[in-house]
């Protein structure tokens, strides 16, 4: 049988470790990037955004329609 590591010394990271970082990294990213956008100081005003993609889409459709 193998002994319990004392618990002053840090135990190693297993394969099982490394996912649960990069999820929790990938959490704090995305929890990050709501706290910027719920802050409301964007760039572009959301309504242009729509209007662009719905320009984006109406001429896409239009080319798929008429070729």
């Amino acid at each position: 049988m193998t002994k319990p590591q004392p618990p002053d010394k840090p135990r190693e990271r297993t394969s099982e470790d490394a996912p649960r970082g990069f999820i929790e990294r990938r959490r704090e990213r995305m929890r990050a990037e709501i706290r910027r956008n719920r802050e409301g100081n964007h760039r572009v005003p959301t309504w242009v955004m729509a209007v662009a993609l719905i320009l984006l889409v109406g001429t896409w459709l239009y080319f798929v329609i008429t070729v």
